[in-house]
């Protein structure tokens, strides 16, 4: 399993996930991907959750949507409510392979978030790795995403990322 070579990744983590967020920068480093981290860089600084997970989506969405997110925080869920309240994005909060994969191949998301409270370092390599080696190829599960961004068509208008 190999991760795919040439996307660009913005990576955040609010002061409970920036252990967490160092090991996988180093991992990112290793596969020789290019990242931009947005903070935060100590366990001291408390930016808010809400906060990252802004900045990281801010990325994705001057990028045109060609960059994807990693976040992290204690659980990866607040992380992936809070990425999930803007448009064209599609985040998940992962916890094992299985995961990883299904929020890939059948939920076509551009962000997956981890919890550093949940998931070891060792694990979370493994996942983000997962997450990294896959692209969403249209199939069964096209209809149902077809549903989902009429949905968020409804709730968010015109944006060009969920036109795409």
């Amino acid at each position: 399993m190999a991760v795919i070579k040439g996307k660009k990744y913005v990576i955040g983590a609010d002061n409970a996930g920036v252990g967490l967020k160092k090991v996988l920068m180093e991992f990112l480093v290793e596969e020789g991907l290019e990242f931009e981290d947005v903070g935060v860089d100590s366990e001291e600084e408390k930016t808010y959750y809400p906060e990252i997970a802004k900045r990281v989506i801010d990325k994705i969405k001057e990028s045109n949507y060609e960059k994807e997110g990693i976040l992290i925080c204690g659980t990866g869920i607040g992380m992936a409510i809070t990425a999930n309240k803007f448009p064209g994005i599609h985040a998940a909060a992962c916890y094992d392979l299985y995961a990883a994969e299904r929020a890939r191949l059948s939920n076509d998301t551009n962000v997956i978030t981890l919890g550093a409270r949940i998931t070891g370092p060792v694990l979370a390599k493994k996942i983000l790795k997962k997450w990294l080696s896959l692209e969403f190829k249209p199939g069964r599960s096209t209809p149902k995403l077809e549903v989902i961004r009429k949905y968020e068509k409804e709730n968010f208008g015109g944006n060009e990322a969920i036109n795409n």
